[in-house]
């Protein structure tokens, strides 16, 4: 296998997964799973910038995409109750 084909083959994982973490998250009817589903997205997402050779790119997403957002997200779930107030 050359470095084309093995570039593509990554390509094409990289795709499957970002559709599928995705996918996931819009149909996780559980906030903290689909926050955890899109952290998921976000890391696959830095993955396919350092395949196309973006490594500053690449860590800048998995800091702020993955870490902070997912956090700010959990927290902000933790803050928040179930319960809707009717006046």
């Amino acid at each position: 296998m050359n470095f084309g084909e093995l570039f593509w083959a990554i390509q094409v994982l990289v795709g499957i997964g970002l559709l599928t973490s995705a996918i996931a998250a819009i149909r996780f009817k559980n906030l903290v799973s689909a926050v955890i589903a899109m952290a998921v997205f976000s890391l696959i997402l830095s993955l396919e910038f350092y395949v196309l050779q973006a490594p500053d790119v690449a860590i800048a997403e998995a800091g702020v995409g993955a870490c902070l957002t997912t956090a700010m997200y959990l927290l902000a779930i933790k803050n928040t109750t179930d319960e809707e107030v009717i006046e």
